[in-house]
């Protein structure tokens, strides 16, 4: 069964020493515990690298005391809840995870900062294969870790990702709710991440544009944004049709993603001079890389808004 890395008692794991934890959560035994003590008053090491060398602890033992000491859950053990391609989910202290927090903290600066006021934001791009759905599963997880109530929507009703990357269902969804085929909106929380709830797409329409046109959509996004800090929108490729720019509109707001070695440069000035044109802010743009899933452990978000 998967373990949840999350915390319970704040300011007492805030004041424990790794140690403690780790002992106290039956991960590392008194007596070793003891013989890392020593080992680091006698090599001058911190904690948690005294207990790696003396093959006691391993790094996924230190990232769970750090995530109770800073409150900041996160995943581990045999079963994978959701998706490995998910980065900052099981590894959150990784290269990609601090790029990830740094294109949070950007967002937060330009767009999310009035409360109750911003809180959508729509990630468009020109192409299929540029990462959006990866950056936006990514990103809504990182919001998540830094206590934002977030719901992920997957406005691409075409090609829909978001399931498979959280593992969920999609029999229903938001072209359900679209079609007026049910009253209420169903989202799915995951499991290990407090606060974090994705609305899959739902079954792929005939209509998908026509669909996201309709007042129904700025009702889910309504009721969507009354109920979480920040929703974000994985949207369809502008060159499918213009449900991206639909979307944008209802969110008031973009992210402009783009893919080292696949966006073509006048493709995606186009795409930013049409969210200008059509009233939407675009807050900034990120330039991504996302390798095949073979190699994916080296995915590196190179550039943020």
């Amino acid at each position: 069964m998967s373990t949840v890395k999350m915390m319970s008692g704040k300011a007492r794991n805030a004041d424990r020493s790794i140690g403690a934890i780790l002992v106290d959560s039956g991960r590392l035994l008194p007596s070793d515990a003891e013989r890392i003590l020593q080992y680091q008053k006698e090599h001058g090491l911190p904690f948690g690298e005294a207990g790696v060398q003396l093959g006691l602890l391993t790094e996924a033992d230190i990232l769970y005391a750090l995530s109770l000491q800073f409150d900041y859950p996160f995943l581990s053990g045999p079963n994978r809840p959701v998706s490995d391609e998910i980065i900052v989910a099981y590894r959150p202290f990784s290269v990609e995870g601090e790029r990830l927090r740094s294109l949070r903290s950007q967002l937060q600066l330009r767009w999310f900062d009035e409360h109750g006021k911003r809180s959508a934001l729509a990630l468009v791009g020109t192409r299929r294969g540029e990462g959006r759905s990866h950056l936006a599963a990514n990103l809504a997880v990182t919001f998540a870790q830094a206590g934002e109530r977030t719901l992920l929507i997957d406005g691409d009703l075409r090609n829909p990702r978001q399931h498979r990357l959280f593992k969920l269902e999609n029999q229903v969804g938001l072209s359900s709710l679209l079609a007026g085929r049910l009253q209420d909106q169903v989202v799915s929380f995951v499991p290990g991440i407090p606060g974090l709830a994705v609305l899959p797409a739902g079954p792929p329409p005939p209509n998908p544009e026509e669909l996201l046109g309709r007042p129904a959509f700025d009702r889910v996004l309504q009721q969507s944004m009354s109920a979480f800090d920040v929703v974000l929108i994985d949207t369809p490729s502008m060159d499918t049709g213009a449900d991206a720019m639909l979307l944008s509109r209802f969110a008031g707001a973009a992210l402009a993603i783009a893919r080292t070695g696949l966006t073509r440069t006048n493709a995606f000035g186009y795409l930013l001079n049409l969210m200008q044109d059509s009233g939407v802010k675009v807050v900034g743009s990120a330039l991504v890389d996302v390798p095949p899933l073979r190699a994916r452990r080296r995915s590196l978000f190179r550039r943020s808004a």
